[in-house]
C-alpha cells in the first residue's frame, strides 16, 4: 500500500488495479483537476482498474469535471463510501448527470464492504 500527494487529495493504491481515492475537504474539481486524477491512474495501475472513492470530506465539482471525472474506459468498478446524506446527493446527481457513460458503481456506507464489492467486480469478466 502506498500513498500518492497529488494536488487535489490523496491516492492511496491498495493493489495493482484498486486505488482509494480521498479529495481533500473544500476542493472543487476542476478539468485539470480530473487531467490529472486520470494520468495517475493510467500511469500507476493496471488495466482494468477499479476505485474506492472516499467521500470523508466535503468537496465539489465544475460542470465540465463533472462530465469528464467518470470518461476512462480503464475503470471497471467505483465503490463510494458516503458518511453524510450530503455526500450522498453530491455523488446521486454526478452518476444521474453521466447516465449515458453506463458506470459500474455502487454506494455504500461502510468501506469494508466497499472493498468486499470491488473484490467480487474484479473477478467478473
Amino acid at each position: 500500500m502506498k500513498s500518492y500527494k497529488l494536488t487535489f487529495g490523496s491516492i492511496i493504491k491498495l493493489e495493482n488495479n484498486l486505488a482509494e481515492v480521498i479529495v481533500d475537504e473544500g476542493i472543487e474539481m476542476d478539468e485539470n483537476s480530473v487531467q490529472e486524477f486520470h494520468d495517475f491512474l493510467l500511469q500507476n495501475l493496471t488495466v482494468p482498474f477499479s476505485l474506492l472513492i472516499n467521500r470523508k470530506n466535503s468537496y465539489s465539482y465544475t460542470f465540465k469535471a463533472q462530465r469528464l471525472i467518470g470518461k476512462l474506459e480503464e475503470i471497471k468498478a467505483i465503490a463510494v463510501v458516503i458518511a453524510t446524506s450530503g455526500a450522498l446527493m453530491s455523488t446521486e446527481t454526478l452518476i444521474n448527470l453521466n447516465k449515458d457513460s453506463d458506470w459500474n458503481i455502487y454506494v455504500f456506507q461502510k468501506r469494508d464492504k466497499a472493498l468486499e464489492w470491488l473484490a467480487q467486480q474484479q473477478i467478473c469478466v
